[in-house]
């Protein structure tokens, strides 16, 4: 099993819409998936109009496998499940911070999954916090959304300057250019100087369109209800470059 972290300290880049998309482009390739929406909003749970079990809570995600099989939900997709959000997850700091080995909890956690599914995908919440230590080193690719704006580079800056001040395997990081608007001067700016400054960028740039904002009214994937629309296109383009690297 491969785990695959959309993840970055802003808010607001395209991290879910991403998560969402790739997790299902994957089980349409016969892949056995499982997101895990980390994300105390629980975007990715909505998408897939799923609730979590009233009483699945932070302690019993961090029990392991058993609570966890318990709460996993099948989504309207063939090889792809759920494993929903709960609000209860904005405490999931304190709750590893009380335990042994807090950074790498989910890492031990998620291992155990890896008989039953091919690829892991985490949505997570944005901030640098002990829940995204916990996912840098449960991971195998750390995805991270930028748009092209000189806060969002900023915040990926502060992202690669931490994992080298805490000795961090920064090659399992990988940047891309999100909600891109090839009209606006600093978009253009940024992506033609970008990637010569940072090899960690990937080639795919996913374009700013209200297709993807309609992911929320329709609650699907975007390539399940516009499968050839410029952004479910860049979405598949993105998923063939990742494989690249798994």
């Amino acid at each position: 099993m491969r785990t695959i972290a959309l993840y970055s300290i802003k808010g607001g880049v395209g991290k879910t819409a991403t998560c969402v998309n790739l997790a299902y482009l994957a089980a349409s390739e016969d892949a056995r998936i499982l997101l895990c929406d980390l994300d105390p909003q629980g975007a990715s749970s909505f998408y897939f109009r799923i609730k979590a079990n009233k009483k699945f809570n932070t302690k019993k995600l961090l029990k392991g496998l058993k609570e966890i099989d318990k709460n996993i939900k099948g989504t309207d997709y063939i090889n792809l499940d759920l494993l929903p959000s709960k609000l209860s997850f904005r405490n999931m700091d304190l709750a590893l911070d009380a335990l042994k080995h807090s950074k790498t909890q989910l890492k031990t956690i998620f291992r155990d999954l890896r008989d039953d599914y091919d690829y892991l995908f985490l949505d997570c919440p944005p901030s640098i916090s002990l829940i995204s230590e916990n996912v840098f080193y449960a991971s195998d690719i750390i995805l991270v959304p930028v748009i092209p704006t000189t806060l969002s580079v900023r915040t990926y800056d502060k992202l690669l300057k931490f994992f080298n001040k805490q000795g961090l395997d920064s090659s399992k990081i990988f940047a891309f250019f999100s909600m891109v608007e090839k009209r606006k001067n600093m978009h253009r700016d940024i992506i033609s100087t970008m990637p010569s400054k940072e090899k960690k960028f990937l080639d795919t740039r996913i374009p700013y369109t209200s297709d993807v904002e309609k992911m929320g009214i329709y609650r699907d994937p975007l390539p399940e209800f516009q499968p050839r629309s410029p952004a479910s296109l860049s979405y598949m383009d993105l998923w063939n470059e990742i494989k690249k690297f798994i």
